[in-house]
């Protein structure tokens, strides 16, 4: 087999959350890379993926990153189908807009609760250190591995009406810096991806812009007007979902083999100033 410039061909991946959105893309592009993914998602359906005869091999596990035992069970099936796990990318991530206090209505919807708390921090902070135990298991034994922690440039910079989810990430965050510490001495690498905003998907609800808006005081449409102008982001643009798999793949390869505990942005230089 011939060995590209970042040499994945044959590498075993996990990739959570990777039936849409960025995962699917960082999937898709291990796959063009020659890597043997598993494709890990709570959706039913196995999504559609571009598959060649240079491709890597790809499987579907059905996956609740929450479940401390369906997580032991997908990364030993992938052990089972590729021999070991090489790469895991914790993609796996749920936002629900609230507010801290909702000035308008009481207990409203779009207010914080507990109920919203315990879900995003679960999927977002809980799921990544159930998935990074499970496959660092692996890794350690065998002295080689990366993980890839998918944040958010609001887990750098806080985000209006997005303080669980900022928060949730900011907590991921921790986790890399952290477990380059305990991990890089074994000779597994962590590193963190946060993206701004990025073209749109099918994760862009409707039900979900309807409550950014809200916690924000302004409409759907002026809400979708700021995707659109991007006028905080230097490079007047939005990011594309194949930048951040680019980005994601450069890091799990030997080129990237000095860089570790850091979360690099991939806003398009977008800050507070």
């Amino acid at each position: 087999m011939q060995i590209s410039w970042l040499g994945l061909e044959g590498k075993s991946v996990i990739v959570t959350g990777a039936a849409s959105g960025i995962g699917k893309a960082v999937a898709q592009e291990f796959l063009n890379c020659g890597a043997n993914v598993a494709v890990c998602d709570l959706n039913p359906q196995t999504p559609e993926f571009e598959i060649n005869e240079n491709s890597g091999k790809m499987i579907y596990l059905h996956t609740n990153v929450c479940d401390a035992q369906n997580v032991k069970e997908t990364v030993k099936r992938v052990c089972e189908e590729f021999g070991t796990v090489d790469v895991i990318v914790n993609n796996a991530g749920i936002n629900i807009p609230s507010l801290l206090v909702d000035d308008k209505e009481e207990h409203s919807k779009y207010e914080l609760n507990e109920n919203i708390y315990e879900k995003v921090m679960d999927v977002n902070v809980k799921g990544v250190y159930l998935c990074s135990q499970e496959a660092s298991r692996v890794m350690v034994k065998k002295g080689a591995g990366v993980i890839i922690n998918m944040s958010s440039e609001s887990g750098l910079e806080g985000s209006q009406g997005q303080s669980i989810y900022a928060a949730s990430k900011n907590a991921v965050n921790s986790f890399t810096r952290s477990w380059s510490k305990e991990l890089g001495p074994k000779g597994v690498r962590v590193v963190g991806v946060a993206p701004g905003i990025l073209e749109a998907t099918g994760l862009r609800t409707l039900a979900y812009e309807e409550a950014l808006a809200y916690t924000r005081n302004i409409t759907v449409e002026k809400l979708r007007e700021g995707y659109k102008s991007t006028s905080t982001t230097p490079l007047g643009r939005s990011g594309k979902l194949s930048e951040v798999a680019n980005l994601v793949c450069f890091l799990a390869s030997e080129r990237a083999g000095y860089i570790h505990g850091v979360t690099i942005n991939v806003a398009g230089g977008k800050t507070r100033g």
